[in-house]
């Protein structure tokens, strides 16, 4: 095999760097690159239900795996997905979005082509994406052709950020060495400028040697930039009190007996906000600062001695230091930290939220006890996902068993995200390991956007939880306003008849509607084993919600009511 194609190339890099499903749906100027799909063994098509669910899969399976790659066709295929890509843009999550173009005798005749805008401007697309990529590439020379789709999966990983890959459809079934394949993408990071990486971590080691009550606060982008491992070693070096923020949860293992809790502003708990607002050093790691992570930009820090940790910057009080990464900074740090942070006497962090006092069987299920009840039922490893609206919200509450990971959707928030991103999960899961548990969280109105992509883990014989939030409508908007309005109004589905509509085989469902429920269905052996599809619809009450975001929905209703 001295040579092979473009395609099978594309595909034989992906499977090097560990992302064996492919998400997309197929259109007739990729046709041609999607047969190479089947001639690399261990890959697979997963075959959406549509675009959208499936910049929303790839989301989700990039979360777990550290990658990966949707495919759809010119024009049509592709902006039917960029609210997804969009959504990994804002998220620092690393999607290659590699797009099926007409051939290149087609564009240089500007030809009147369908997916086209009849105009003859076949880029207008790829300068559409290029706002929400890291970096982009248009295949137009085969000679070239390798190393442009190396740089793009390694800005893919590397960046954490969407990259944009243009195939024309001729292009694909040229040849290339295959002995270019022998030579892995050098996916490490470059190290940082030796003086400047000097300059802040001495810094960092002189602003903790005079601290009395710092604090780690962990955030999104410890999870996105692979640093989890290196924050978790600076609690235990430390003994510095840790919390994380909403889009930081299962960034730090929660067990840890320094784990204080989720600060968002003004909405966490009285004795987690005096911890970390009191503190007078706060160590950031990867924060990612939106509205719904902040609890509306509330944060009162009464010190400015922070130190940001960003994957390619770090920020030491009002100074900025270009280029130097948190990996490179943090793994150094732990050398020595312990020295400077000798000083430091523990103090108590706070308590862990209550477990649910007992109440009678028949009570009706409310949000607030739900989220706090559904520690028992995690396990360890588990995947959980939680949909923009209560279920975000509601997710804070919970104490997660160590190595849970948490996706939510926190700053791009688009409803129905977590409908398609489950199904990505699934498949990294299974990937991994199959007895890994998938969890999902979902209202009611957040599901009908998505609903299809259960179709393809029924085809895949996927076997997530799927627990649908049933709740009448819009509960989250109606929050924020008009609790009323029709348009908040759904219309309401037969979810216990979806699997089967699907035309699943070995599937479950079940309803619940009282705390006995509940427990009784969480607590079965049978039921906690991950061996088939299964459909939880929970009863809860239209206006019911976590407290936290009743709270949240006023600040927002408030902000977006501003004259000024």
């Amino acid at each position: 095999m001295s040579q092979i194609t473009l395609g099978r190339y594309l595909f034989e890099r992906l499977n090097q760097v560990d992302v064996k499903t492919i998400f997309g749906l197929p259109g007739d100027f990729n046709l041609s690159l999607l047969d190479k799909i089947y001639e690399v063994p261990g890959m697979r098509w997963a075959g959406n239900a549509n675009e959208l669910n499936a910049s929303y899969a790839a989301d989700g399976y990039a979360r777990i795996k550290g990658m990966s790659c949707i495919i759809t066709t010119f024009g049509v295929g592709e902006l039917s997905a960029l609210n997804g890509i969009a959504g990994s843009y804002a998220e620092h999550v690393g999607v290659l979005h590699v797009v099926g173009v007409p051939s290149i005798s087609s564009q240089a005749k500007q030809l009147l082509l369908h997916h086209t805008l009849g105009n003859g401007d076949f880029t207008v697309f790829h300068r559409m994406s290029a706002n929400i990529s890291e970096t982009t590439a248009m295949i137009t020379d085969i000679a070239t052709a390798p190393a442009e789709i190396d740089r793009c999966i390694r800005t893919t990983y590397v960046t954490q950020r969407p990259v944009y890959l243009g195939l024309p459809a001729n292009i694909v079934d040229l040849k290339v060495p295959a002995s270019l394949l022998d030579t892995p993408i050098d996916l490490a990071l470059k190290p940082n400028e030796p003086e400047a990486e000097a300059e802040v971590i001495e810094t960092i080691l002189e602003l903790v040697k005079n601290a009395k009550n710092p604090v780690i606060l962990s955030d999104a982008c410890a999870g996105r930039h692979d640093v989890k491992a290196e924050a978790n070693q600076l609690i235990d070096i430390t003994k510095f009190p840790a919390f994380v923020t909403p889009m930081g949860k299962g960034t730090i293992n929660e067990s840890n007996p320094r784990f204080g809790g989720v600060y968002v502003g003004t909405l966490s708990s009285p004795a987690v906000k005096e911890a970390v607002e009191s503190a007078d050093l706060i160590l950031s790691v990867g924060a990612l600062l939106s509205d719904f992570n902040t609890g509306s930009f509330s944060y009162s820090y009464k010190t400015k001695n922070i130190v940001e940790f960003h994957s390619d910057y770090i920020k030491i009080k009002s100074a900025t230091f270009p280029g130097v990464q948190m990996k490179f900074v943090l793994q150094k740090l732990l050398k020595v930290i312990g020295a400077a942070a000798k000083h430091y006497k523990p103090v108590p962090v706070p308590a862990a939220p209550a477990a649910n006092p007992a109440c009678d069987p028949s009570t009706p299920l409310k949000q607030e006890w739900m989220w706090r009840q559904l520690s028992n039922f995690l396990q360890e490893g588990d995947i959980v996902l939680t949909e923009t609206g209560t279920s975000g919200f509601g997710i804070n509450q919970c104490t997660f068993p160590n190595e849970t990971v948490g996706i939510s959707q926190v700053l791009w928030g688009s409803i129905g995200y977590t409908g398609g991103a489950v199904l990505g999960a699934a498949f990294a899961a299974e990937e991994i390991d199959p007895k890994k548990r998938v969890v999902l969280f979902i209202g009611d109105g957040s599901l009908q956007l998505t609903v299809q992509e259960i179709s393809t883990l029924i085809r895949w014989n996927l076997k997530p939880y799927l627990f649908v939030l049933n709740n009448d409508g819009y509960t989250i908007e109606r929050l924020i306003h008009g609790e009323k309005a029709g348009y908040n109004d759904i219309q309401p589905w037969k979810h216990l008849n979806i699997l089967e509509t699907f035309g699943a085989k070995d599937y479950e469902n079940h309803r619940v509607a009282t705390t006995g429920e509940w427990d009784k269905l969480t607590t079965d052996k049978a039921f906690n084993e991950n061996s088939r599809i299964r459909l939880i619809e929970v009863m809860l009450p239209v206006m019911d919600a976590p407290s936290n975001l009743i709270a949240q929905a006023k600040l927002t209703a408030s902000i977006n009511a501003k004259q000024e």
